[in-house]
């Protein structure tokens, strides 16, 4: 069932008001978005608004160049970005950016995040990956596009399947993840900061541990994900952040 746009822009602004309230950005550091594929349109946070301010009426609108199509204000600096991502990945239907602490700590320090438990597993298959550093020429041209590339380019080049690892950290800058809808991108953000955490304070304490055996982590992602999933009872996805 299609859903009308007005609907897509009322769950965009609530989930852009449930980053702070998970304690993911600072002021307006960040944005949500999410995408109507049939229609060709994005919804995303405008560029600085403060997160109390937001409002179907003020969020923008684009169509998938980047060309606005609602709203008063210019979309977010990062838009370029979401685009890239919305072309190359086509399961994903919505975005999450943040500059949470302990996953923008190790995407500043161009570390990856191992699977280091069953946490981590439940959610994503395997290490989530900081991507390549950019050229200088790729810095200075088209920037906020070539973000987004460089994701695009190491799931590609590395074999990574999206929808397997909705998540990625882009060197020095911070966390990406994505999902099927706002309430689900939101929670692989909520779950991306804990583990980070978590990883934060192992390495500080022993940086040379390693991650769980591969045959603990399928076991623990594969039970929740695929036709042979059997623990889907849970607070996996839109479910547990979505507040009607």
């Amino acid at each position: 069932m299609m859903m009308e746009l007005t609907e897509l822009k009322k769950q965009v602004v609530e989930a852009n008001k449930d980053l702070p309230k998970q304690n993911l950005v600072k002021f307006s550091w960040g944005n949500v978005s999410a995408i109507d594929r049939e229609k060709g349109l994005i919804v995303i946070k405008p560029v600085g608004i403060p997160y109390p301010d937001l409002t179907v009426e003020n969020i923008s609108v684009t169509d998938l160049e980047g060309n606005i199509v609602e709203g008063p204000l210019k979309p977010s600096v990062d838009l370029d970005i979401h685009r890239a991502l919305y072309q190359h990945f086509p399961e994903c239907n919505a975005i999450v950016h943040t500059h949470s602490t302990y996953a923008t700590v190790l995407a500043q320090l161009h570390r990856g995040l191992p699977c280091f438990g069953t946490t981590h597993a439940d959610y994503f298959a395997g290490e989530i990956p900081c991507v390549d550093a950019l050229t200088d020429k790729e810095i200075l041209e088209n920037y906020e596009w070539n973000t987004g590339m460089a994701i695009v380019k190491y799931f590609q080049e590395h074999h990574l399947e999206p929808k397997d690892i909705p998540a990625a950290l882009s060197i020095n800058h911070g966390p990406f993840t994505w999902g099927e809808d706002v309430w689900d991108a939101v929670h692989k953000s909520v779950v991306l900061e804990e583990i980070s955490k978590m990883a934060v304070h192992m390495l500080a304490i022993e940086p040379d541990w390693k991650a769980i055996p591969k045959v603990m982590s399928d076991k623990h992602y594969y039970r929740k994900h695929g036709a042979g999933a059997y623990f889907t009872n849970d607070d996996y996805g839109h479910g547990m952040i979505h507040r009607k």
